[in-house]
C-alpha cells in the first residue's frame, strides 16, 4: 500500500474491531488481517474527542473510488448490521476497511484480495455518531 494517511479511530470502534478480527472467518482472513494493521498504526482515541472529519463505524460517507472514477454513499457498518443498512458497506469489506480512520481529503490505496488495488478518496462525511453525540451506539 504506497499511500496510507494517518488514521483516527474511536476507542470503543477499535475494542470492537479487534473482536470482529479475532473471530474472522478463514474467508475473512485477507481483510481481517488488513483491518489489524490498520489498528495497529491508527490513533486510537475516546469517542467524545474524534474530529468531525473522521470516517468512524456508522458513518454515511460520500468517498470516490478513484480507480474506477465512481463516487458513492455508503455507511460504514458491522457486518451483522448489512441487513438493516441500506446503503451499508461492512468495515470486514476490503472497501470498507479501508475507509475507516480516514478524514475528509485522505486518499488511500488499498490492496485487494484478487491481487488489485483500489485508490479511494474520503470526499464528505454526510453523517458521523460522533458528531450527533452518540457515543456508544
Amino acid at each position: 500500500m504506497s499511500s496510507r494517511p494517518t488514521i483516527i479511530i474511536n476507542r470503543l470502534d477499535a475494542e470492537r474491531l479487534q473482536r470482529l478480527i479475532d473471530d474472522a472467518s478463514d474467508k475473512d482472513l485477507f481483510v481481517a488481517d488488513a483491518l489489524e494493521e490498520e489498528l495497529e498504526r491508527g490513533e486510537v482515541i475516546d469517542p467524545e474527542e474524534i474530529p468531525d472529519d473522521v470516517v468512524s463505524m456508522n458513518s454515511r460517507i460520500q468517498f470516490t473510488d478513484l480507480t474506477r472514477n465512481r463516487q458513492m454513499i455508503r455507511t460504514l457498518v458491522y457486518p451483522h448490521s448489512l441487513a438493516t443498512t441500506e446503503d451499508g458497506i461492512s468495515v470486514m469489506a476490503p472497501v470498507g476497511a479501508a475507509l475507516i480512520g480516514l478524514r475528509v481529503g485522505d486518499v488511500i490505496d488499498w490492496n485487494l484480495p484478487d491481487g488489485h488495488q483500489v485508490s479511494l478518496r474520503v470526499d464528505a462525511i454526510l453523517w458521523q455518531p460522533e458528531r450527533e453525540k452518540q457515543f456508544h451506539r
